[in-house]
């Protein structure tokens, strides 16, 4: 007869009465009250969602994409099984709901995780992996407990000490710390997102900039501070990180001074507001439209779909051309030429009408013409317009403007000079061009050079 310990016998008998209670009939009636909690759950999460005014393809924490994708429905689904495990435990015996307690809070842990996850990391390549991390740690829990072994396995985990200078942790105080910090780092990301989408919605240029600057700056102040509560939570003493902290200072101010000054820059650039998103602005000759600010760096997408990725050191010390600063008002032009003997105040008008033909044409302050020069090989007209609308476009519009003036000029016959230019011939140039036009004789000043 082996020995077994007595801390594993328990387990293992209360593992047997709960498989055979959950063969009494009485289990009907509690499945039967699971199911009244998912209708409930499903139509109070349906009710919520209309009352907050929730998309349905909005990729919300809460509510998610779907009526049961948010953190909303099985939440609700826990605290309603809660409430129907107390009332079911006063009349009878429970056997299922040993299961589904463990099922729905495992179902929460991973739901907030995941959601948390993809909304404040979308685009990060290691979020499926710590994705699939908390699910599986979440599930493995939940077995541990229904089987009762979670208890056995935390007290072996005990056991297990190692000495860190003059404080001695155990594995188990190691892993509730980690779990502590990915709680409170997870529930920082979660205010920190919910915030920033209350800033960020309905706004638009420096109202955009000034709310992403804040939510920011939200977001850094609710990771340190999330960071410092799940470091306390293990034990750490912080007064020893006050060492650690001048090393990073120094690292900062020598190793890592251009990345700092980057950071630095970007929070300057949304707080005075001097580049707004959506402003057109030229840098290092590459003009375009401020699409993003981060705290590192600026994306400005060009016209022809070209994106530069501008470091914000290179926007404060750097001499920067913004176009739409006061306004969103560009001015543009084109210059005409057509021949001296052409009618002015003719030409002044259909400059004037190919410029009003079209829409994107600001009318207040409106279109210009003057005659500029006298060129060449005729006069030169130089036609002056404002838009308010440079994103959609500039070349297009001078095209259609230049193909409007083109076809005025063609049909009230006005000509568009060819380059001219003037010859001068000596009187020895002409008298040999003259012999060349007159085959056969040869000029006297061939002869005289042949003779010679």
């Amino acid at each position: 007869m082996t020995n077994q310990p007595a801390g594993s016998a328990k387990p293992i008998d209360d593992f047997d009465l709960w498989l055979s209670g959950f063969m009494q009939p009485t289990v009907l009636l509690e499945l039967a009250a699971l199911v009244v909690c998912v209708l409930f759950a499903w139509g109070m999460t349906w009710l919520l969602r209309r009352a907050v005014g929730a998309e349905e393809n909005q990729a919300s924490i809460t509510f998610g994409r779907r009526i049961v994708d948010g953190v909303m429905f099985p939440l609700l689904l826990l605290v309603l099984g809660y409430i129907a495990r107390a009332l079911l435990l006063k009349v009878m015996p429970l056997a299922a709901f040993k299961l589904v307690i463990p099922v729905l809070v495992s179902l929460v842990v991973i739901r907030v995780g995941v959601k948390v996850l993809q909304v404040a990391f979308a685009t990060a390549p290691w979020v499926r992996v710590l994705e699939r991390s908390i699910s599986w740690v979440a599930w493995l829990t939940m077995v541990l407990w229904v089987s009762g072994l979670l208890p056995v396995v935390l007290s072996e985990m005990d056991q297990i000490i190692w000495s860190v200078g003059s404080t001695q942790l155990s594995l188990l105080t190691l892993l509730e710390g980690v779990l502590t910090a990915g709680a409170v780092l997870i529930l920082s990301l979660w205010v920190s997102s919910a915030i920033e989408a209350r800033l960020l919605r309905k706004a638009v240029g420096g109202d955009l900039s000034l709310r992403k600057a804040v939510s920011n700056a939200t977001r850094a102040l609710l990771m340190f501070m999330g960071l410092i509560i799940a470091l306390s939570a293990v034990g750490i003493d912080l007064t020893a990180l006050s060492v650690l902290g001048g090393a990073i200072g120094v690292g900062i101010g020598f190793g890592l001074q251009k990345l700092a000054s980057n950071y630095v820059s970007g929070f300057v650039i949304l707080a005075e507001r001097s580049m707004r998103i959506g402003d057109n602005v030229r840098v290092d000759n590459f003009e375009g439209r401020i699409t993003d600010i981060n705290a590192r760096y600026t994306v400005i997408r060009s016209l022809t779909g070209r994106e530069s990725i501008v470091p914000n050191e290179l926007l404060i010390i750097n001499r920067v051309e913004n176009l739409s600063l006061a306004d969103n008002r560009v001015w543009q032009s084109t210059i005409v030429s057509v021949a001296y003997d052409s009618d002015v105040e003719q030409v002044t008008a259909l400059l004037m009408e190919a410029a009003l033909a079209q829409e994107r044409v600001l009318r207040d302050p409106g279109p210009s013409v003057a005659l500029s020069a006298f060129g060449a090989d005729g006069l030169e007209f130089t036609l002056g317009y404002w838009i308010g609308d440079p994103e959609n476009g500039q070349l297009n519009l001078r095209s259609l403007i230049n193909r409007g003036i083109l076809k005025a000029l063609r049909a009230h016959q006005i000509e568009i000079p060819y380059p001219q230019r003037v010859l001068h011939m000596s009187a020895a140039d002409r008298a040999e061009l003259a012999a060349i036009q007159r085959p056969g004789e040869r000029p006297a000043t061939s002869a005289s050079h042949q003779s010679g």
